[in-house]
């Protein structure tokens, strides 16, 4: 693998407790970075990423991004702990998979509600925050974790399928809003990877279809779409800013 190196930076990786946002947390340690890992409610897991990180002066918070206050102390720790932040990667999400019409209106409207708060608003809170911090000092970046369900449609999770089109949008926008304060934003679209979230589906005959919609017919490793976070993080990329990254194995070719 790639030896990146982020000495000297400091590293919020949201959802870093477990999966991809684990692997990115490991690989910005291992470039020396100085990471914090959030989570929202396991704490056990997100201990054991903490320690696992190389490298002192990590830390770890919980805050529920769905919740604007929560999102705004996570910040605020960051700030007060560490003077900046320089690299986001916004990885944090929930998938509910559900039969669109077997559902009751109210538990269509939760799912929505919880997806979209999460994935999208929270996201969008986040951005802001570390923006108006840095917005002095230039150089930040921030990277986007959406998903190939964006340009695929997910017929049993549109909730997440949504959010995660609305966020490839929301990273051109703010790409093009935070460029004249030099801080640059980047968007990757994996398709299926080796998670806790995707256990859920790597069942019985449907795991080999899942793996059979690559041509290498495997899924991906989180460690392997950490390195494509880490490499638009890293410095010598600036003129990337705005873009969307496909990680999905050709499983899925868009035009």
């Amino acid at each position: 693998m790639v030896t990146f190196d982020f000495k000297g930076k400091i590293v919020l990786v949201t959802g870093s407790s477990r999966g991809i946002g684990k692997a990115a947390a490991s690989m910005f340690a291992n470039g020396h970075a100085e990471v914090i890992v959030h989570y929202h409610a396991d704490e056990e897991a997100a201990r054991d990423s903490l320690i696992k990180l190389k490298g002192d002066h990590h830390s770890m918070f919980k805050a529920n991004l769905a919740d604007p206050n929560e999102t705004k102390k996570l910040v605020d720790f960051c700030i007060e702990k560490y003077g900046r932040i320089d690299i986001l990667v916004n990885n944090a999400g929930v998938f509910e998979e559900l039969t669109v019409l077997e559902l009751d209106y109210e538990k269509w409207q939760t799912s929505w509600q919880n997806t979209i708060q999460t994935n999208l608003t929270g996201v969008a809170n986040l951005s802001f925050l570390v923006a108006k911090a840095m917005k002095d000092q230039g150089g930040c970046r921030i990277v986007n974790v959406s998903s190939r369900g964006a340009f695929r449609g997910e017929p049993d999770a549109p909730a997440y399928g949504a959010s995660k089109a609305g966020l490839n949008s929301l990273g051109q926008s703010m790409a093009k809003a935070f460029a004249p304060y030099n801080i640059y934003v980047f968007t990757v679209a994996p398709g299926f990877v080796d998670t806790d979230m995707a256990a859920t589906a790597m069942v019985g005959d449907r795991a080999a279809e899942i793996m059979n919609q690559s041509p290498l017919n495997r899924i991906s490793s989180p460690e392997e779409i950490a390195q494509v976070i880490c490499f638009l993080a890293s410095e010598g990329h600036d003129y990337m800013t705005g873009c969307i990254v496909d990680i999905n194995g050709a499983s899925y070719l868009r035009t």
